[in-house]
């Protein structure tokens, strides 16, 4: 597979991509909430509320910054690009399996139900968090599809930030469960 070359294709290639991927997290967002519904009707709370806006910088600077690097620096596909776009999808490919794994449990925010064991089933039998495994991936192989390193490197710093908060905020109620 060959990416198109040049600027105005690098420019509506990367439109097409980010329409997607804000559709994808736009249903995510919606399934998120018909889940929260359920949770409560299943006793479960939000834990650590606090650090979730530093969750939604990442996913609104991340397309952003892709569309500057690409529009404004000039951020073009390199040979590498077919690479990194299936790295995308293993990314996605592991997302979707997390949200298939916890059902009706998965949920953008932390939410506990007491008495639910932890679910190991799927990619939760191999890795104690793939979700954020799938995030750091798509942070990382979103934006080198299109040459956009610089992107790669400050989206992914500041993941790796919010990450490590929600990790211990999440591991935290887990064990309070």
């Amino acid at each position: 597979m060959k990416f198109p070359a040049g600027p105005d294709a690098a420019k509506a290639w990367v439109l097409v991509f980010l329409v997607l991927l804000v559709a994808q997290r736009l249903g995510e967002l919606a399934l998120s909430a018909s889940h929260e519904r359920r949770l409560r009707e299943l006793g479960g709370r939000e834990h650590a509320r606090g650090h979730f806006p530093l969750l939604v910088a990442v996913h609104v600077l991340f397309p952003l910054c892709l569309l500057a690097e690409v529009f404004v620096l000039g951020a073009r596909p390199g040979p590498a690009a077919p690479l990194w776009l299936g790295l995308f999808v293993a990314g996605q490919a592991l997302r979707f399996a997390t949200q298939r794994a916890l059902g009706e449990r998965w949920h953008v925010r932390i939410w506990v139900v007491p008495g639910l064991p932890l679910v190991r089933t799927g990619p939760y039998r191999y890795v104690r968090h793939p979700n954020y495994l799938a995030v750091v991936v798509e942070l990382v192989a979103a934006p080198m599809m299109f040459g956009a390193w610089r992107t790669a490197l400050a989206i992914s710093a500041l993941n790796a930030v919010a990450i490590a908060v929600r990790i211990r905020a999440e591991e935290r109620a887990l064990s309070a469960r």
